[in-house]
């Protein structure tokens, strides 16, 4: 079976560029994912009494959604780490 291999020296260049918008969109993400997190659990638990039940009730639902999309972020941003040559951490 032959096979054809096309050495693209611009393919490097696009798949650079794309790894530090990743880690970009990411960083964000699980920037914003870690601010939401602390307020749905603020919300739900030591200042409970000042919100009404329907409100605590969204706030317990979006904790486990919230912590869900920040363990996302977190592995796009270990992908695109370990893509561009980086230390992982």
């Amino acid at each position: 079976m032959n096979t054809l291999v096309i050495h693209n020296p611009s393919y490097k260049i696009e798949t650079a560029c794309l790894l530090k918008k990743l880690l970009r969109v990411a960083n964000s993400l699980l920037a914003a994912s870690c601010a939401l997190l602390i307020t749905s659990i603020l919300i739900s638990y030591p200042f409970a009494d000042y919100f009404s039940i329907p409100v605590q009730i969204s706030a317990h639902i979006s904790t486990i959604v919230i912590a869900a999309i920040l363990k996302i972020s977190y592995v796009l941003r270990c992908i695109a780490l370990h893509g561009m040559g980086k230390e992982v951490r």
